[in-house]
């Protein structure tokens, strides 16, 4: 009887359910896992060493929106939703440094589900930044592909109030990075959507740093690579 192909098959080929020698079956799966923690973080290196002056100028350009009291607006898709969420939540509640205004779309299940019966779901961010937006504010999208509809949407909106744009797209870009739009576009050029998330996440928090030591004291602006976790 032939095994039903599991969505997850992708991601460890060698388990079969004919599988009977443990220990190989365990090694395999050793293997696989430093591989894959092996290539995150040769990926999370290498993007952070890249984008450290688009970092410094993204988080400098928020900053000073931040200083001169605007909020940061975030959203993205599935996992990228809980990236956007988490980003929203470091800059609240943050470990050290001054909590940060920030507000994430993809929180209100009200607010999503609304628009997206009675619209379409393109709009489930853009709508909500007509709402809460101004001229100021800063709005910050995450997605894997850089070609989500709703997100492009979101940042043409944004653009078109007066608002900071800055997205977190993987591959090359894709859409997100050709356009004008998103002012600061940084990408971790990767074709694997689990690592492209898995960098995503250190960007973020290199972002937030670096716009907490722009924010912070002169001696902490002179050396915000000692607040980035590389």
């Amino acid at each position: 009887m032939s095994r039903t192909r599991e969505a997850t098959d992708f991601l460890y080929p060698f388990i079969e359910r004919e599988e009977r020698d443990a220990g190989s079956l365990l090694a395999d799966l050793a293997r696989s896992a430093e591989g894959k923690w092996a290539q995150s973080t040769e990926l999370r290196r290498h993007t952070l060493e890249r984008c450290d002056q688009q970092l410094r100028t993204a988080a400098a350009a928020m900053a000073e929106r931040f200083a001169a009291g605007g909020q940061a607006f975030t959203f993205g898709n599935g996992g990228s939703a809980t990236d956007a969420d988490a980003f929203a939540q470091l800059c609240t509640r943050p470990p050290h440094g001054q909590p940060l205004p920030a507000r994430s779309l993809a929180f209100d299940q009200a607010v999503l589900t609304a628009l997206s019966n009675d619209i379409g779901f393109d709009v489930v961010f853009s709508r909500q930044l007509i709402a809460y937006g101004r001229p100021g504010d800063i709005a910050v999208g995450f997605s894997t592909s850089g070609n989500s509809d709703n997100l492009l949407m979101a940042f043409a909106e944004a653009r078109k109030r007066g608002m900071l744009t800055v997205g977190l797209a993987g591959y090359d870009g894709g859409r997100m990075g050709a356009t004008d739009d998103v002012e600061h576009c940084l990408v971790v050029s990767s074709d694997s959507v689990h690592r492209v998330q898995e960098s995503q996440a250190a960007v973020a928090h290199a972002l937030w740093a670096y716009v907490q030591s722009a924010l912070g004291p002169a001696e902490q602006r002179n050396h915000p690579e000692q607040k980035v976790a590389r």
